[in-house]
C-alpha cells in the first residue's frame, strides 16, 4: 500500500523549524511593525532584512529551489507543509524566500533561462538581493486570456521594440527586472502561439510606472505601466518566440498551488481564532461554542479545511511524479481560495463588530482573500476548464473517472 499520509521525521522536524521560526521571530517582527507608528522606513527595512538573514542562517531559505542555486531542494508534497507554516505570518513567506511572484519567476527561469540569463536574474532573486514581477495583464483585454494580448513586440536587428499597457502587475515599483509577455506573432497557426516572454531591466526607457493602483486592502504594490518604444536586447527573450503562452501556463501551475498552500495556513489562523472566540464568548446563557448555530460554522469551515489539505497534497504529488496536473491544479485553486472566503467570513462572523474592526487581523485577511477568487484565473474560467476536461475525458473513455483527479477509488 503505497498510500501514506505520514510525514519523516526529518520532515516533520522541518516543518517544527519553520513552525517555531514563524512564531518566535517573524510574528514579533510584524508586531513591532504593527504596533511601532514611528518606525521609519530605515528601521522597517532593517527589520525584514534581518528576517532573511536568520532564515537563511537557520537553513529555512528557498525551499522551493535546488540546493544548487542555494535551496532546499524540496518537492510541492514538502513545500506544501513549509508554506502553510510560514504563511501563518504576513513576512512568512518573504523571510523565506519564497513569496510571489518571484516564487513563479524563479521557477521559470530555471526551467527557461539561458545559463547567461540565469546568472543575471535568478542568481540574484536566490540571493535575495533583488525582485521581479511578472507584466502579463492589460487593462484594455480581458486577463483571464492570454490570446488577446495587444501589446507588440517588433523586431528591429538585434533588439525587439515593446510597444503596449499593462496593469496589476504585482511587484513591479519593488523590481529590478519584469518577466514581460508580449505579442510577436500576427497569424500565428494557433492563438496560444503569439506571444513571446521576454526579460527587461527596471527601470529603462520606455517603461514607465504610472501609478500604483488602490485595491480594496490599499495600496499595496499593483502598478499601471505604460510601455513605449521599449527596446530589448534579442539576447533577453526567454524561451522560444512564440512560447510566452506556455511559459505563463508553465509558471502559473506550480504558482497556483503555491498561492493554495499559503492559504490554507490564513483559513486554519481563521478557524483557531473562531473557536477561540466560541470558547470565550458567553451570550444569552451559554458561550457561543454550545450554540448549534455557531457549531455549524465551525464545522462547515472544518470540513472544508480538510478537503482543501487533501486536493493541495494530491495536486502536488501529481507535479511531483510527473504527471498532468493541470485539471487537479485548476480544481484546487477554484475550491481552496473560495473555501478561504467563506472560512474568514464565518470567523468575522463569530467575532461580531470585533471581527470586522482592524483590532484583530480578520478584516485584513477579508480584504486579501476575495483577490483570491479571480488571481490567476477567475473561478469562471477554472470551472469553464474543469468541465471541458470532465466532458473530454467521458467522451474519450466513457468516464469522468480521469477528470476527477484518477484516484484509486
Amino acid at each position: 500500500m503505497s498510500i501514506d499520509f505520514t510525514l519523516s521525521p526529518e520532515l516533520e522536524e522541518l516543518r517544527m523549524r519553520v513552525r517555531d521560526f514563524i512564531t518566535t521571530v517573524v510574528a514579533p517582527a510584524e508586531a513591532q511593525i504593527k504596533n511601532e507608528a514611528d518606525l521609519d522606513r530605515a528601521e522597517y527595512i532593517h527589520l525584514l532584512l534581518d528576517l532573511r538573514r536568520q532564515a537563511h542562517d537557520l537553513g529555512l531559505w528557498l525551499p522551493h529551489m535546488p540546493e544548487e542555486w542555494g535551496g532546499m531542494g524540496l518537492g510541492h508534497v514538502e513545500l506544501a507543509m513549509v508554506q502553510a507554516e510560514a504563511a501563518k505570518a504576513y513576512y512568512g513567506p518573504f523571510a523565506l524566500n519564497c513569496m510571489a511572484p518571484d516564487e513563479g519567476n524563479m521557477h521559470t527561469l530555471l526551467h527557461w533561462g539561458t545559463d547567461e540569463q540565469k546568472e543575471r536574474y535568478l542568481r540574484p532573486l536566490c540571493e535575495g538581493t533583488a525582485m521581479s514581477c511578472f507584466a502579463m495583464t492589460e487593462p484594455e483585454v480581458a486577463g483571464s486570456d492570454p490570446t488577446l494580448i495587444r501589446t507588440t513586440a517588433v523586431q528591429d536587428g538585434d533588439e525587439w521594440v515593446i510597444n503596449g499597457h499593462k496593469w496589476f502587475i504585482s511587484n513591479a515599483r519593488r523590481a529590478s527586472f519584469a518577466i514581460l509577455i508580449a505579442r510577436t506573432e500576427d497569424n500565428p497557426d494557433l492563438p496560444q502561439a503569439a506571444n513571446t516572454a521576454f526579460l527587461v531591466d527596471v527601470p529603462s526607457e520606455g517603461w514607465e510606472r504610472v501609478r500604483e493602483i488602490e485595491t480594496m486592502h490599499g495600496g499595496t504594490g499593483h502598478s499601471e505601466i505604460v510601455i513605449e518604444d521599449l527596446r530589448v536586447p534579442a539576447a533577453h527573450m526567454l524561451g522560444g518566440r512564440g512560447h510566452g503562452h506556455m511559459l505563463g501556463q508553465y509558471r502559473l501551475g506550480p504558482a497556483r498551488l503555491a498561492h493554495c498552500m499559503r492559504w490554507i495556513a490564513q483559513a486554519e489562523t481563521a478557524l483557531d481564532m473562531m473557536v477561540e472566540r466560541s470558547l470565550e464568548r458567553f451570550s444569552h446563557g451559554s458561550i457561543l461554542a454550545e450554540k448549534q448555530g455557531i457549531q455549524w460554522m465551525i464545522a462547515d469551515s472544518t470540513m472544508e479545511l480538510y478537503q482543501a489539505k487533501l486536493m493541495v497534497l494530491h495536486a502536488a504529488y501529481r507535479i511531483d511524479h510527473r504527471l498532468d496536473f493541470k485539471s487537479e491544479v485548476s480544481m484546487a485553486k477554484h475550491f481552496v481560495a473560495n473555501m478561504l472566503n467563506r472560512v474568514i467570513d464565518r470567523s468575522i462572523q463569530v467575532h461580531g463588530a470585533l471581527g470586522y474592526s482592524t483590532d484583530t487581523p480578520l478584516a485584513h485577511m477579508y480584504q486579501h482573500a476575495r483577490w483570491a477568487r479571480f488571481a490567476d484565473g477567475a473561478d469562471e474560467v477554472h470551472q469553464m476548464r474543469i468541465a471541458q476536461r470532465t466532458i473530454a475525458a467521458f467522451r474519450d473513455e466513457r468516464s469522468t473517472k480521469r477528470a476527477t483527479g484518477d484516484l484509486p477509488i
